[in-house]
């Protein structure tokens, strides 16, 4: 064996022992004639992938990392939406759930909205209150990918909700006669379920895309919870099937549930505008107009983040816009669709009623 052949594999074994690419590609490049060629590359690829996997455990969520002291207003300001939030949805799921004559489609859509608002607001803002207190949180590799899976499933089955509760209004306004036929408590019971089980299987796929990419380097998420955008920006591998694949099933479900409302709605705006009295005109607009309300705040945020390529990445943007959908429409859906309502208004005080007259009856029992 002469000099020359011996020299060049001892050049690339201290380039592969150091971690160093393009030494190693240079000691390829310079290599003598002697040494074989897929020799020489065979070693260059086998080190550095070997471990990449296990360079990174866990994510540390920074949020709005630069705001200084000033994040404690944000802290007890959102620690105060976060109550008016829990309160107000579990107030109306709890009305809808004890009070019979509320079981009817249209209430039982709104206090399972509630409901998925409660578990929606549980998976972020918690954690959005540890991050404004402390400056930051650090999170497990499983946890954050749960956290994402819950946050995109209970969001993909709002949306179902929501256009579920747009097809109760076109039969109600569009189909009165028949409403009680068809929206009955089986066929209302099995739409909500249907939409569980669509929203939790949707993002699946995406979350197993997600477990065969590579992580290295820094581990800091620029965002308030754990989200696709920032992992793949943290990803060490190429991750165009990622956002391909994220594109399309997020298009699909925005736009196929928006192209149902907006056709919904159109074929209910004509219908209102057909009828000759006005006092049914107005309490047919005033029941639509809540949930307009609610379907253009959430649709028009979540289609912003979600429905676009995922390499389009404003951080401080992003976190401004998941304000809007994680705090804003959680704190108006009880406001906006549920307390302007006056059964359950109604319901409500009655409720109020019986607690004052039990306390009552109570402290008569006691003297």
């Amino acid at each position: 064996m002469t000099p020359e052949n011996i020299l060049a594999p001892s050049v690339v074994v201290a380039a592969v022992e150091s971690n160093f690419v393009p030494q190693l590609r240079d000691a390829q490049q310079d290599a003598p004639l002697g040494v074989p060629e897929g020799r020489c590359k065979s070693l260059t690829i086998t080190h550095p992938a070997a471990t990449i996997n296990e360079s990174i455990s866990g994510f540390l969520i920074l949020g709005f990392s630069s705001l200084g002291s000033f994040r404690y207003h944000i802290f007890i300001i959102l620690l105060l939406l976060y109550f008016l939030i829990i309160t107000g949805n579990v107030t109306i799921a709890l009305i809808v759930w004890v009070e019979p004559h509320l079981h009817t489609p249209m209430y039982m859509f709104a206090g399972t909205l509630s409901f998925l608002d409660i578990c929606y607001t549980a998976v972020t803002i918690p954690q959005m209150l540890v991050i404004f207190w402390i400056g930051s949180v650090y999170i497990a590799f499983s946890g954050c990918l749960l956290q994402m899976y819950f946050l995109h499933s209970l969001g993909i089955t709002k949306n179902y909700l929501l256009t579920v509760m747009a097809y109760d209004r076109y039969i109600a306004i569009c189909n009165p006669l028949r409403y009680s036929t068809i929206m009955t408590s089986k066929c209302c019971k099995r739409l909500i379920f249907v939409c569980c089980l669509c929203g939790f299987m949707s993002p699946v796929t995406k979350l197993i895309l997600i477990t065969f990419l590579p992580f290295c380097g820094s581990n800091e998420i620029h965002h308030l919870f754990c989200d696709l955008s920032p992992l793949l920006h943290l990803a060490c591998a190429d991750t165009f099937l990622n956002v391909i694949t994220d594109f399309v099933i997020n298009s699909c479900i925005i736009f196929l549930t928006t192209a149902f409302i907006a056709l919904t709605y159109v074929k209910i705006v004509f219908t209102i505008i057909m009828m000759k009295s006005a006092e049914g005109r107005r309490k047919a607009f005033s029941t639509c107009a809540a949930h307009i309300t609610v379907v253009l705040i959430f649709f028009g945020s979540v289609t912003f983040m979600y429905v676009r390529p995922q390499r389009v990445y404003a951080p401080e943007f992003d976190q401004l816009v998941t304000i809007n959908y994680t705090i804003l429409t959680p704190l108006l859906n009880p406001a906006v669709y549920s307390l302007r309502n006056k059964k359950i208004k109604k319901a409500i005080k009655k409720y109020l009623q019986l607690k004052d007259t039990s306390c009552s009856c109570r402290a008569m029992i006691g003297n």
